[in-house]
């Protein structure tokens, strides 16, 4: 797979990066029981991949990221103007796409993030291990994080992210409105009896879905829905399309990066993909979901859980409108 495809972009290659593992084989945050610790007599804590972190006694300067999601936190904490590089996928929110690129999620360019004088480089486990080594060898701070298994691990990310920059407080002021957020679309779903079926299909490669490790099927979970795709042992898969006609879904979520493009699955899925006598398909019930949001580890994935709750269950936001 190369990241000049038409449609591989930003949290597209974030999630086939996050699904492929290539680098460091299976890992995830429960794996690092260090999580969220700090030792204070060392002031360090270790990274996602187990490596001990010295913490700056002040926010860095100049910071580069290598990931869209945490461009997008850094972002959200404040930190915009102290972010001096990024990939060229980082392209959210509008004022990151100014930013000096060093290359790519799997092809940084070690000699720019050497010229751009960072003193925290902030990566993560879809940048390969040996460009890490690399940048690490040069004497810069490199700092790696994990990929969430589910939403509950997206406020932590933030809490740490928030520590390696020292700006924990605003950390701490985004995490709890993100899982106040999240805490009330659980309450506006209590006890709800009957939860859809939902197919999720990221426009462009087949019918290419979400099984039951990607994060997403735990946001279609909360959501108050069954992915179909489950039971797929996989973040990512290709689906067949006789089985999802035997899955019969009763509404599909499009993760799509505009509207044509999402106007165009739409076409694909009514006329030409021989799914006409799919529930979603007749009913109509199929619906966008931004592709960026929903495939980056980052804040706008509440928007996401927020809205695909309100699709599935429209008589629980009754309130809302």
């Amino acid at each position: 797979m190369k990241e000049q495809r038409g449609h591989f972009r930003g949290g597209r290659l974030l999630i086939v990066a996050a699904a492929l593992v290539i680098t460091y084989g299976p890992f995830s945050i429960a794996d690092v029981t260090s999580w969220g610790h700090t030792d204070r007599q060392t002031s360090s804590i270790r990274d996602d991949l187990g490596r001990p972190f010295a913490l700056p006694e002040r926010t860095p300067e100049r910071i580069v990221s290598l990931a869209p999601n945490v461009t997008e936190i850094l972002f959200a904490l404040g930190l915009g103007d102290r972010v001096a590089g990024a990939t060229r996928f980082c392209d959210h929110p509008p004022e990151a796409r100014a930013l000096p690129k060093v290359g790519g999620l799997v092809d940084p360019n070690v000699e720019i993030v050497r010229s751009l004088d960072p003193d925290l480089v902030i990566g993560f486990r879809g940048n390969p291990l040996r460009v890490l080594d690399r940048i690490g060898r040069l004497g810069l701070p490199v700092f790696v994080l994990d990929i969430g298994e589910g939403l509950e691990d997206l406020a932590p990310l933030v809490e740490r992210i928030g520590l390696v920059t020292r700006t924990e407080e605003r950390a701490a002021k985004l995490a709890a409105s993100l899982r106040g957020r999240t805490e009330a679309v659980a309450a506006a779903l209590g006890g709800v009896a009957r939860r859809p079926r939902v197919f999720a299909l990221l426009y462009g490669q087949g019918l290419w879905t979400c099984g039951g490790q990607s994060y997403l099927d735990d946001l279609i979970a909360r959501a108050g829905a069954i992915n179909v795709a489950s039971s797929l042992p996989k973040k990512w898969a290709l689906y067949k399309r006789e089985r999802i006609i035997e899955d019969d879904p009763e509404f599909i979520f499009v993760l799509a990066k505009s509207d044509p493009d999402f106007a165009a699955a739409r076409d694909w899925l009514s006329r030409k993909g021989s799914l006409e006598s799919v529930a979603a398909v007749r009913a109509g019930r199929i619906h966008r979901l931004d592709e960026d949001a929903a495939s980056r580890f980052g804040p706008r994935l509440v928007e996401v859980l927020e809205r695909m709750a309100r699709l599935l269950h429209p008589e629980r936001f009754v309130e809302e409108r």
